[in-house]
């Protein structure tokens, strides 16, 4: 997509590149990363950068509406509703499939949306090596890459990232909140996180409740927890059966990052409420009723709450819309499908899909969300998700990287 730096990175590539990229990457982090990570980067062409930041702005602007977020959070189950909902969230994500337009230029079209954390920590972590090893092996492409966005730089960014997720509490008195963090693929990323903030990540099975209080043990003493930059994931956590010992409704004293009810309400249950050049049309089969369209072939189905696409229904037949029951047609959406652009070409001249998550985060200071940086999946499946994408190459979690940083 962008032809001169694509043409010297394919030139110099080999498979001792892509190894030493992993192995250097597990060293600096000292762990295995237990999902695929792509060969290689996606170089954005300045042009598709700002493209893809203006509409993530315009959109996040209007799900950020009071009227519409009043609306949204309807989504929020009452047995999960937690209180104390900020009016704004700490995180947000804006994933934006790669497509050609008419007239050849490249642009994005909203896949889904979520106010919940992401690989923050990870992209930079990554963006290092990435940067290193081209320098050394690639010649013509030793430049100061960047991934973020809003005149940011790596010092800028973590202190952005800091004051988002510690505020102004003591770094011991903040977790990462997750069940089971060394069992979850996102493990490498808690790695990150505490290289470059400095808080612990802890299973919510083992914080203590006293009161409206909840503590920790770390090396034999009781600590505080004040904050909680939460990965928990709702449908995760029922299917696992993890006993906590406090509930969501509770009325802690506790500040979160982001609050929980965002992951209810800026979902892709938004998608309907969105009027934008970038967002597909998208409605629930409780909104469509018996108006099924003809040519189901163009939409994608897809749960509301659902993660990393599991449930979504790609090729779809009337047989998949008429066997959602009755009382679950609010939670599935039914949204026109997106024709992903091929265009990262492979030495071996395959093409390579693209979606860029165009990522935010807001300080409890911070009016509104701030884009960020971005993360990249790559893909030659029909989805992005790694059922969709087995035993292929150039495929899996990367970062999209700029000739200098976005606005």
């Amino acid at each position: 997509m962008e032809p001169t730096y694509r043409k010297l990175f394919n030139q110099a590539y080999s498979d001792r590149f892509y190894s030493d990229f992993i192995s250097r990457l597990e060293q600096r982090l000292g762990a295995a990363i237990p999902y695929r990570v792509a060969e290689t980067p996606f170089f954005v062409p300045s042009a598709l950068r700002d493209r893809l930041a203006t509409h993530a702005r315009e959109i996040l602007a209007q799900v950020s509406q009071p009227q519409i977020v009043a609306k949204m959070k309807a989504a929020i189950p009452p047995d999960l509703d937690v209180p104390r909902m900020d009016e704004q969230p700490n995180c947000v994500q804006i994933d934006f499939a790669i497509m050609q337009n008419a007239d050849g230029t490249l642009d994005g079209r909203v896949v889904e949306l979520q106010a919940f954390p992401s690989l923050y920590a990870m992209m930079v972590v990554k963006l290092e090596v990435m940067q290193e090893l081209m320098a050394e092996r690639m010649p013509g492409l030793d430049r100061p890459w960047s991934i973020y966005f809003s005149g940011l730089d790596t010092k800028s960014f973590t202190q952005r990232f800091r004051d988002a997720v510690v505020a102004d509490e003591d770094p011991e008195t903040v977790v990462l909140l997750d069940i089971e963090p060394e069992k979850q693929k996102t493990y490498p990323d808690f790695i990150a996180t505490k290289e470059l903030i400095g808080i612990d990540s802890v299973c919510p099975s083992r914080l203590i409740k006293q009161g409206r209080s909840l503590f920790r043990e770390k090396d034999g003493k009781r600590i505080p927890v004040k904050r909680i930059y939460n990965r928990v994931v709702f449908d995760e956590l029922a299917r696992s059966k993890v006993e906590l010992p406090f509930k969501y409704t509770d009325d802690l004293d506790v500040s979160w990052c982001s609050h929980p009810n965002w992951y209810w309400t800026i979902s892709k249950y938004s998608l309907p409420f969105v009027k934008h050049v970038a967002v597909p049309r998208a409605r629930t089969l409780a909104e469509i009723g018996k108006d099924i369209p003809g040519d189901l072939e163009n939409y994608v189905l897809k749960p509301l709450f659902s993660f990393a696409g599991g449930g979504v229904v790609v090729d779809v037949t009337r047989a998949d819309v008429d066997n959602v029951p009755a009382d679950q047609r609010e939670g599935w959406l039914l949204q026109e499908k997106i024709t992903y652009h091929p265009g990262i070409p492979m030495p071996d001249g395959n093409g390579v899909k693209a979606e860029v998550r165009m990522m935010f985060l807001r300080s409890p200071k911070q009016a509104t969300p701030e884009l960020c940086l971005n993360l990249v999946r790559l893909s030659r499946g029909k989805m992005l998700g790694v059922d969709q994408n087995k035993n292929l190459t150039w495929v899996g979690g990367s970062i999209g990287l700029f000739d200098g940083p976005g606005a």
